[in-house]
């Protein structure tokens, strides 16, 4: 991915556009830090398709799913008891 800072990006936007399409993302970078992306539609398209549900949709969905992958649960360890004298 090519980084153009926010002052090449806001100048030569036009360009940034036509590079987004013929070679994919590009970063926009705002102080020497990456803030911001354009990509092509379709594959921000793909991408909003292809996202994984969030809590709060699943939640709210019409019918239970349970196909779900749920990420593994780690045991927590416990203290050891505090004696008090």
């Amino acid at each position: 991915m090519a980084s153009w800072p926010v002052q090449d990006a806001k100048a030569r936007f036009s360009e940034l556009l036509d590079t987004a399409l013929e070679k994919g993302p590009q970063v926009v970078t705002r102080r020497g830090v990456e803030t911001a992306v354009v990509v092509p539609i379709e594959e921000w398209k793909w991408m909003k398709k292809n996202a994984p549900l969030s809590v709060k949709e699943c939640l709210l969905l019409p019918e239970p799913r349970f196909d779900l992958e749920l990420p593994d649960r780690h045991r927590w360890r416990r203290r050891p008891p505090i004696e008090f004298e």
